[in-house]
């Protein structure tokens, strides 16, 4: 198993698509074992895509897509502009709250971080704020909400890893508001030492702040009535994938009316790009995934880390560790897919709920799209905003201590996101 991890990285560092790097090295495991047969490649790969609970990913991908499009973002950007537009450097306050009001639409960190690119860039950049801050700001609000549901990232680690998806968006509802919350408080420090005006002239009044909200409500209630139907049993998660699209499609072809042929043709096919890509990954996957077992890695990992450690929160320190370096090479997807079986029995052992590792996993695999050398969100906000990768990596390094902070702050209280799945489901 040894040198099929160093494959991947070697197909990795020369820049090799990850699905086929993923594939091609599980297959060599194969060809080190004659016993089995080599037809076993092909019968994985389909297996793994043969699980119900995996249809909810397209379906949560074209509901991002269509909410993208029917014109509830800029409801949202009208609403978070009343809401925190007059505080202290208010064009990033209002990156933190959009971000988080948008956590649960679109799913995907990476996606954020372009759309409120285009969104917010501009007018920070015309309001004098450096453009590595801007970067920070836009990429580390988006990544910080990433847990709220219906985050494809919790689907992909409660579907691998046999573990309740609606205690996962509970747990994930509760950490994005958290992390909202203390990401503001940041920005309210940050902004005075960069010295960042508001980005209104006075507080929005109660009326104006209702009116808005009005028109946004459809979007707000969209990661409730998620956790609403799957706690009652309303909905399997495929299930509530599916109402959520309907959903959607009524409220921007009735309500908002600007979903037409053309925007719904756009959304079909940025969702079949989308999942092909990540259908695709997944199936490699098992491959990689076979040996994994039968060379008894995860009983391996486990004494490596008892042996340095016998402590909890150090051996699970070490685990985050561990993710925070393969977040600095490979997608986070992939990480949720390739180390999720392998570390929960780990995480199991040292005592910690498989909800709460989840949701510390799913923090810690997306900081990676911000970090050198391969982050993929780090590339999109120097694109487009036009920014320096040096200055960005300057002024996103409190905002990435805090997300640490944040996570050895759940390690020590995991029931700080923990009471609502414990209150809903027992």
């Amino acid at each position: 198993m040894v040198l099929v991890v160093i494959l991947l990285f070697i197909f990795l560092i020369i820049r090799m698509p990850v699905g086929f790097a993923i594939g091609i090295s599980g297959v060599a495991f194969f060809l080190q074992h004659p016993e089995l047969p080599i037809t076993t490649t092909v019968q994985v790969a389909l297996n793994q895509t043969q699980n119900l609970n995996l249809l909810a990913i397209p379906l949560f991908i074209f509901v991002g897509s269509l909410m993208n499009l029917s014109g509830i973002t800029s409801r949202l950007l009208s609403l978070s502009m009343l809401l925190v537009g007059h505080m202290k450097g208010g064009l990033a306050q209002v990156s933190v709250v959009l971000a988080a009001l948008m956590g649960g639409i679109s799913g995907s960190a990476n996606a954020d971080i372009a759309m409120l690119s285009r969104i917010l860039g501009p007018d920070m950049e015309k309001q004098g704020y450096p453009k590595g801050y801007t970067g920070a700001i836009i990429g580390y609000s988006s990544v910080a909400v990433v847990t709220i549901p219906p985050g494809i990232s919790l689907i992909l680690y409660g579907t691998i890893g046999n573990v309740s998806i609606g205690r996962l968006f509970a747990a994930g509802l509760i950490a994005g508001i958290y992390m909202t919350i203390f990401l503001m408080i940041l920005v309210w420090i940050t902004s005075k030492v960069y010295n960042l005006s508001p980005a209104r002239s006075r507080r929005a009044g109660l009326k104006d702040i209702l009116l808005s909200l009005k028109e946004s409500i459809w979007a707000i209630m969209f990661p409730i009535l998620l956790l609403v139907g799957i706690r009652f049993g309303l909905f399997t998660t495929t299930e509530i994938g599916a109402i959520a699209c309907a959903y959607v499609l009524l409220v921007g072809v009735f309500v908002y009316k600007e979903i037409n042929f053309k925007t719904l043709m756009n959304a079909i096919n940025e969702t079949v790009i989308s999942i092909g890509v990540i259908m695709f990954m997944i199936a490699m996957s098992a491959i990689f995934g076979y040996g994994i077992p039968i060379d008894k890695v995860p009983q391996m990992i486990t004494e490596l880390i008892t042996g340095i450690t016998s402590n909890s929160f150090i051996g699970l320190a070490i685990i985050v560790l561990i993710l925070i370096i393969f977040g600095m090479f490979m997608d986070g997807s992939i990480i949720i897919i390739l180390l999720a079986p392998i570390l929960i029995p780990i995480t199991k052992e040292f005592g910690y709920d498989p909800v709460f590792f989840g949701i510390v996993v799913t923090i810690i695999v997306t900081i990676g799209i911000l970090t050198p050398p391969v982050g993929i969100g780090m590339y999109t906000l120097k694109t487009m905003l036009n920014m320096n990768l040096n200055h960005f990596l300057k002024a996103s390094t409190p905002f990435f201590l805090l997300i640490i902070a944040f996570v050895l702050l759940m390690t020590l209280f995991p029931e700080v996101v923990l009471f609502l799945p414990d209150m809903l489901y027992g």
